[in-house]
């Protein structure tokens, strides 16, 4: 700087530089944007929100599918750009490509480490995912993507009932990316900038890693205003159903001073309840319908309806293995004793017992005891 406090030619030309020299950086830097420039803190709760939901649903989809306790932990919401996906993501990795077909205009991407994946492919075919390929085949991939498909089918139907509308997606197509390959980062975000919603994924001791899902950022908040605009609605009806409540209240509290006026007698019988007034609700006469004679004759027309008579000489009750045993000449013991009355059942009810006999050469039962009328109908229920 020059005495007289101006800046000299040089100091001037140093900074005019370093002002261009950030100009010429690359407009997407490994330093990552801060969040609260393109989400609000009340929408990346509401992202988080969303994820908590959809995904909790798909990791009790991949339990049932792996037989593995999964747990998948509350997701964090940052934004990130292409650079910061190169940086990032510099492992061998799988792809998810999930387009929403209903509900829901976008695409996003669900990324996990290949690894990850090999875990997951390896027990769908069988394996325990303690030894899995290393090298993800096309079986490999097929198997991941029929999890994948049945998470993400749980994840929209979830959403459906959070947004309140149908929302589907397009089965999902998987892509094994290398390091260097940032086709995941173009074909997600044209402007360079993106959310990134990271999941903590564990699948009983055979993962411990993470899930990342990957969409723009007009998606994320198109996702956010239909949630919004859902619990707007049913705040507004809410307040509806408030006003039905209170509307007929005030109408009985009208038709109270109504019948104050009008009937002297109600006032004084209610002039000193503040209650609203209970009455005894009344009900016409039913009319008595007249029978004739042969109307009177019901009973007649039972008379010639069939009944099941079946007499039980005992029950008794044995494993398969005893049934599988039995051949010609077995002896299977009853639970009543030679002599002892035997049941006599019509349709399969009890109403009296009796003892065997021999008539000519057919077997019979001679009746000893009927039950009595009151026993017959509580078996009857």
């Amino acid at each position: 700087m020059m005495d007289d406090g101006k800046l000299s030619q040089e100091e001037i030309d140093a900074l005019l530089k370093v002002g261009a020299d950030d100009d010429e950086m690359d407009n997407y830097g490994t330093n990552a944007p801060n969040s609260a420039d393109y989400l609000s803190t009340i929408e990346k709760d509401t992202l988080g929100e969303i994820g908590n939901i959809s995904f909790g649903s798909s990791a009790t989809t991949l339990s049932t599918l792996l037989n593995q306790k999964v747990d998948i932990t509350t997701p964090e919401i940052s934004i990130m750009t292409k650079a910061d996906f190169a940086n990032e993501f510099d492992f061998e990795r799988v792809s998810i490509y999930v387009n929403y077909i209903e509900g829901f205009d976008g695409q996003n991407v669900f990324v996990m480490k290949s690894e990850d994946a090999a875990i997951i492919s390896d027990i769908m075919l069988g394996g325990d995912g303690t030894s899995p390929d290393q090298e993800l085949g096309e079986i490999h991939l097929s198997a991941l993507q029929e999890a994948m498909n049945q998470m993400m089918g749980t994840a929209a139907t979830s959403m459906s009932t959070v947004f309140e509308k149908r929302v589907d997606i397009s089965p999902p197509t998987i892509k094994l990316e290398k390091p260097d390959s940032a086709n995941t980062a173009e074909t997600i975000s044209e402007d360079g900038y993106m959310v990134k919603v990271s999941f903590h994924l564990r699948v009983g001791s055979l993962i411990d890693s993470h899930i990342m899902q990957v969409l723009p950022i007009p998606f994320a908040k198109q996702f956010v205003a239909q949630l919004m605009k859902a619990s707007s609605s049913d705040g507004q009806k809410d307040a509806a159903a408030t006003v039905e409540l209170d509307r007929p209240q005030e109408q009985t509290n009208q038709e109270q001073r109504t019948a104050h006026t009008e009937n002297p007698q109600y006032l004084g019988d209610h002039v000193s309840q503040n209650t609203s007034s209970i009455q005894q609700a009344t009900f016409s006469d039913l009319e008595q319908v007249a029978l004739n004679s042969n109307e009177k004759r019901n009973l007649d027309m039972l008379l010639d309806i069939p009944l099941n008579v079946s007499v039980e000489l005992g029950r008794t009750k044995r494993t398969v293995k005893d049934i599988l045993d039995l051949s010609a000449g077995s002896v299977v013991e009853l639970d009543k004793l030679a002599g002892e009355p035997v049941d006599i059942l019509v349709n399969e009810k009890l109403i009296a017992k009796g003892e065997v006999v021999v008539i000519d050469e057919n077997f019979g039962v001679r009746v000893t005891d009927i039950t009595s009328q009151s026993d017959r109908l509580m078996k009857l229920k």
